[in-house]
């Protein structure tokens, strides 16, 4: 019997070093490279990025406090040394971005765990490539529950937003990365929640992704919490 009293605690003690499991799944007909960018002074999770493709799902595991973003990066291209560039989300020409943060526009999924609780949120802030949308697969609280951008906003793109290749719209900028004014960035004497309101670019984001990031201070309608939660993020 004593022979299997260390192992089982063991593993018990390990599950306790575990904030929460991240399931990401590529439901898009193309291959996904997701990129991951840890929180100042947070662990990598996964070096950075790898190859989802069509219909796979790769589970991650994050430590308590883990905080960090995940985004999915389209069109790329990598060597077998991993060197190569994606056309949106790239983050330096790599395949594991090891710190590296993606190039916007490109559809954020957030989180930061255990703060008591966890929090999370869709962002259109750095613009949009790809639908995402975050499932809790377990949890507790009353704001628990899926969120999503699914709508395909590179059909709805306004015109001064659009990142062609090809002549089709792959990528819809932020308002701030298009023209970069105070007033679209909330910066200068627009950087406080009274004087940055929803303009009409983050309006088009914010009525086909009503429960995502429309701009820099949409706190109110896109930060959820769940208590002790496992996460689906789901591509397309």
């Amino acid at each position: 019997m004593a022979l299997y009293i260390l192992p089982i605690l063991l593993v018990l003690s390990l599950s306790g070093a575990e904030a929460a499991v991240f399931t990401l799944q590529n439901k898009c007909r193309n291959t996904i490279w997701p990129g991951i960018l840890p929180g100042s002074g947070q662990i990598q999770l996964m070096n950075g990025g790898f190859q989802l493709n069509p219909g796979e799902v790769v589970n991650v595991t994050a430590p308590k406090k883990w905080s960090g973003r995940f985004w999915p990066r389209r069109f790329c291209k990598f060597d077998s040394a991993g060197n190569g560039q994606c056309l949106t989300g790239d983050c330096g020409g790599k395949l594991q971005c090891t710190g590296a943060g993606g190039a916007p526009p490109a559809t954020l999924a957030e989180f930061t765990l255990d703060s008591p609780v966890d929090y999370y949120d869709v962002s259109l802030v750095d613009g949009y490539n790809v639908r995402v949308s975050i499932e809790p697969l377990s949890g507790t609280g009353p704001t628990c529950k899926p969120i999503s951008c699914l709508a395909e906003l590179n059909r709805l793109c306004p015109v001064g937003l659009q990142v062609k290749r090809n002549g089709h719209v792959v990528a819809c900028k932020s308002a701030c990365l298009a023209y970069n004014t105070p007033e679209y960035c909330c910066t200068g004497a627009y950087a406080t929640p009274d004087s940055c309101k929803p303009t009409g670019y983050s309006k088009v984001f914010k009525a086909v992704c009503p429960t995502s990031y429309s701009y820099a201070y949409d706190d109110p309608t896109s930060t959820f919490t769940c208590q002790d939660g496992n996460y689906l993020i789901r591509f397309c």
